[in-house]
């Protein structure tokens, strides 16, 4: 690690326009995955009315979703390193439409388990690939790239959330499923045939915050101290903003305010809709805003900021959310502060490890979103268990907390000190990451 350095600006005269397009492509299947995740928390409701199933066991599919995304990005990561996005991005286009359908017919827990497996194995696919290409396209502005194609993810719902629920009020939770999940993986894979690599001279050569003077291969990067120190904070940040996500509808429900009229900017809505019609906007918005901050003021100023906003929401929220004004307020803020998290990590690591595994790397890091879900079933258990979401929230706000003082105070120092240590003359880089 000690190969980080502070790279001059020196950009082309005019860097390619593809690059542009490739972004813009990579956006819009983003958009197309989105319901995967965000849209699930209105299906809970209805399908455990359906079925009379436990709502812990139907939340499991959301954890299964979520560990198959993740999980499986760093081997679709190298198919993306090796054989370029297209194939994998119109492979994963294919499972994630093949997965709702399969929802939309799922009579069991075993086939709700097997869509939730398909579409995360899917949606995993076309992220990776899509946040990976980002990467590599933009060394020179990868929060703003990183941010902005994963604003696709945490945006690109916000347009379907009235019309998934009217589907659901009007006919069912199986026709959303059949039809939404069929549109969206036919637009992912008819985009995926014009996705493309940057080849070498594609790409200009700027950096205005430190980055890795060579790229470390996978096997390195997980022998570096400093992966493991942004795996732990990034688990601890994904695990509050996970289970607001699948949980944000029993959490209305149980404070009885789901169906509340809430009035805001002229408009009038029951306070779940508003709540995720806003909490969607915010959580695409706030990606490409920190990815762009992060690339001025450095990334672990930005996850300081970004992780305590995000600490004080959820506390805010467990005080005063049984409001239904507050409770659309508080929970904007808690997605506005969560979602930055999917533009500062990837583009830490492509700084840190360098751009020609960066999709490889990058999925081995969003890997620890998969572990943070683990831990959503039981949100389920122990608001069972004390009577109240109290105990959640708090756990929550204080692990967001941790990882904001660990930006300033472990990452930020490892990181100054390898790239001190490469100024010193101290070009070993396996002793400094022995210990």
């Amino acid at each position: 690690m000690s190969t980080l350095t502070a790279t001059p600006v020196s950009p082309p005269a005019s860097p390619p326009v593809n690059r542009w397009l490739q972004l813009v492509l990579g956006i819009v299947c983003m958009c197309m995955i989105a319901n995967m995740q965000y849209g699930w928390t209105f299906f809970v409701n209805p399908i455990q009315e359906r079925h009379g199933w436990d709502r812990a066991a139907i939340q499991v599919a959301f954890t299964i979703f979520v560990v198959t995304e993740t999980w499986l990005v760093p081997i679709e990561g190298w198919f993306v390193d090796k054989y370029g996005p297209r194939i994998v991005t119109l492979v994963g286009g294919l499972l994630c439409g093949l997965a709702w359908v399969i929802n939309a017919y799922a009579d069991s827990l075993f086939m709700l388990y097997v869509g939730a497996a398909i579409g995360g194995t899917g949606a995993g696919a076309v992220y990776g690939t899509c946040v990976g290409n980002s990467l590599k396209w933009f060394p020179d502005r990868r929060g703003l790239a990183a941010g902005l194609t994963a604003m696709g993810f945490g945006a690109g719902s916000a347009l379907t959330v009235v019309p998934i629920q009217a589907v659901i009020h009007h006919y069912s939770y199986e026709h959303a499923f059949f039809w939404f999940g069929l549109g969206q993986g036919l637009v992912v894979m008819a985009v995926a045939l014009l996705l493309s690599a940057p080849k070498k001279g594609d790409v200009p050569t700027i950096a205005r915050v430190s980055q890795s003077k060579r790229d470390y291969a996978p096997a390195e990067m997980v022998r570096t101290p400093i992966f493991w120190v942004m795996y732990a904070m990034f688990v601890m940040m994904a695990a509050g903003g996970l289970m607001a996500t699948a949980q944000l509808g029993p959490i209305a429900k149980d404070f009885h305010i789901a169906d509340t009229p809430v009035s805001l900017m002229g408009i009038t809505l029951p306070a779940l809709t508003f709540a995720a019609t806003i909490d969607r906007v915010l959580n695409g918005v706030t990606r490409p805003l920190f990815g762009w901050i992060s690339d001025h003021i450095g990334r672990e100023n930005t996850m300081f900021l970004s992780f305590g906003i995000e600490g004080v929401g959820i506390y805010m929220l467990s005080q005063f959310g049984q409001d239904p004004f507050m409770f659309v307020i508080l929970t904007g803020l808690v997605f506005f502060a969560w979602g930055e998290i999917y533009s500062l990590f990837p583009a830490t690591c492509g700084d840190t490890f360098g751009s020609k595994y960066a999709a490889t790397n990058a999925g081995l890091l969003y890997t620890a979103k998969g572990t943070a879900a683990l831990i959503v079933p039981y949100t389920s258990i122990l608001t069972t268990m004390t009577g109240s979401w109290h105990a959640v929230f708090l756990a929550a706000a204080a692990l967001n907390i941790l990882a904001a003082f660990m930006a300033i105070f472990v990452l930020k120092p490892m990181r100054q000190g390898y790239t001190k240590a490469q100024a010193a003359g101290e070009t070993e880089v396996k002793t400094a990451t022995a210990h």
